[in-house]
């Protein structure tokens, strides 16, 4: 109890303090400042660690926040609720508009950037002399394939974007997590020599039957967070039913990500439904208490990565590797959409192709689930070989939170002037 409560002071400390000094002095994007700071943080801890000794207080702390909690804070903790918090508020109608882009990017670009980066790092580690087998190449595509819901949310919303454009940038970053882990499951499955049934039964299994659960679960719950007059009662509901999806996905080898999404866009159906025949539910606490919850998730897991980001450095042959890793993840999305977008008869809000692939790559963050993904290969990988793939994932979600995250604005304004000239 008391390791668990010493964990959750320093952790709280952190994001406190820091989001104090963001606020006051340099007012950036709540998730970039917390990973910048927490690495300057780490590195400084490093340091005094590695001149005081083994026992000095400064390399406890860092011994405190174990890197490898991560997966269980993620998988068997929070990231359901994070992935409810973000999808409860979704705006049916667009969806339902944009559906085809969506649905073209979230399972086209997800594969073909899953493949071209594989077949990029087999090269790069081909010219390097590693070893490093196809499988393996495509399973660290698959980790890194998916973009963030949570980042997507949270960071890019803050810059205007268009309507359409937004929308499709957001609904692309829920929908992707269910083909990236079904595309995880069948490529680690030739990395482990395991028969999996084929992609296609994979994904079968993984998004429709986490969909399954999701409305199921929600058929049964919903009722009484409809019924219910006590908006205490409806926040326990809202909680119950995602934690209860995302328990039975884990049971039964679906996606717990994807279901999720599912509750919570039908969550956002059904209360809009309520709202347009004139019942509003008297939802302000339910939103405040989301709302609230997910900026405390997100601040305490960008927090543990920027501590954990300076460890990953300190593996063999990652530095190097990770640079080499960030420059294909962009090539390989890029590729990706580059492809895909040529089944997209219409972009929304005048953009052109070039144009919207552009603004897609610089705005492809990733985040917790391509950290969860990478962690839980250490069982089937030689040690040289998890290295590489948690230090290249950890370069590339550390890149895409903190440089593109930076200049997102900077690009999409750059964007805006070249289309607003034509």
């Amino acid at each position: 109890m008391d390791g668990f409560l010493e964990k959750v002071v320093l952790l709280l400390a952190f994001v406190v303090l820091l989001g104090f000094f963001n606020e006051k002095v340099t007012k950036m994007t709540y998730e970039i400042s917390y990973m910048l700071f927490s690495v300057a943080i780490g590195a400084v801890l490093l340091l005094i660690g590695s001149m005081c000794g083994e026992q000095s207080s400064a390399k406890t702390i860092l011994e405190n926040i174990q890197i490898f909690d991560l997966e269980s804070f993620l998988i068997k903790g929070v990231l359901c609720f994070m992935l409810f918090a973000g999808s409860c508020h979704m705006r049916l109608m667009d969806l339902k508009k944009y559906a085809c882009p969506i649905a073209i990017l979230a399972a086209g670009a997800t594969l073909l950037g899953a493949v071209f980066y594989g077949f990029l790092f087999y090269g790069i580690g081909w010219i390097l002399g590693l070893h490093l087998s196809i499988p393996v190449c495509l399973m660290f595509g698959s980790i890194i394939a998916p973009t963030d819901p949570i980042a997507a949310t949270s960071i890019l919303k803050k810059f205007n974007l268009p309507s359409g454009i937004g929308f499709i940038i957001e609904g692309e970053s829920l929908f992707n997590d269910g083909v990236g882990v079904a595309l995880f499951v069948c490529f680690s499955g030739l990395v482990t020599a395991q028969e999996n049934g084929g992609f296609l039964y994979v994904m079968g299994k993984e998004l429709f039957g986490a969909v399954l659960v999701g409305v199921a679960v929600t058929a049964v719950c919903f009722p009484v967070f409809r019924q219910t007059k006590d908006e205490t009662r409806q926040i326990f509901t809202s909680l119950l039913t995602v934690a209860l999806a995302y328990f039975l996905c884990e049971t039964f080898g679906f996606s717990g990500a994807i279901a999720s999404v599912v509750c919570g866009i039908l969550f956002s159906a059904l209360r809009n439904r309520q709202e347009h025949k004139g019942r509003p539910l008297g939802l302000e606490q339910f939103d405040i208490f989301w709302g609230i919850l997910d900026t405390l998730l997100n601040s305490v897991l960008y927090v543990i990565l920027g501590l954990s980001f300076l460890h990953i450095l300190q593996m063999p042959y990652v530095l190097a590797l990770s640079l080499l890793a960030v420059a294909a993840n962009l090539a390989a999305r890029a590729g990706s959409l580059g492809v895909s977008t040529l089944f997209i008869r219409k972009l929304p809000d005048g953009y052109d192709r070039l144009s919207f692939i552009k603004l897609l790559t610089w705005g492809g963050l990733r985040g917790a689930l391509s950290v969860a993904l990478a962690m839980s290969t250490r069982p089937m990988l030689e040690p040289q070989t998890y290295y590489i793939v948690m230090g290249g994932t950890y370069a590339i979600v550390f890149f895409t939170t903190i440089i593109q995250g930076m200049t997102m604005q900077k690009v999409y304004q750059g964007i805006e002037k070249t289309i607003a000239k034509r």
